[in-house]
């Protein structure tokens, strides 16, 4: 599964690209960490997976977030979206506007391949 990590904050990013390294079946293909880098990287790199900040500059309303989810999936229609956020709140958000899963930032590491493994398993 090809992943596309997108986040604002290079230190989770590096963390999170070591988590995922670990995985045979996953590879990293890319980060981003801003909107209009996203959009660019996901049209470039056609990722299976697509790990995305809630807070992620340009992302900054519900509105907004539609917007960009629904251009994502325009541009990629098999991609896969998991939100990671900090504020355990955004979970409902982020699936109400399309996400296919949501992971506290505050999780255990397991807690995120859980929902790559499930996401992975839909994906087929």
């Amino acid at each position: 599964m090809r992943v596309l990590l997108a986040d604002d904050q290079p230190a989770l990013r590096s963390a999170v690209r070591f988590l995922l390294e670990q995985e045979p079946d996953l590879s990293i293909v890319g980060e981003v960490g801003d909107v209009a880098g996203l959009m660019e990287r996901v049209a470039a790199l056609h990722p299976d997976l697509l790990l995305l900040d809630w807070e992620l500059p340009g992302l900054n309303a519900v509105r907004s977030a539609r917007h960009v989810i629904n251009s994502l999936y325009a541009e990629c229609p098999d991609l896969h979206i998991i939100v990671l956020s900090g504020r355990p709140e955004a979970g409902l958000l982020a699936l109400a506007v399309g996400a296919d899963s949501f992971v506290s930032k505050a999780d255990p590491p397991e807690r995120l391949l859980a929902a790559l493994r499930r996401v992975k398993l839909k994906s087929r």
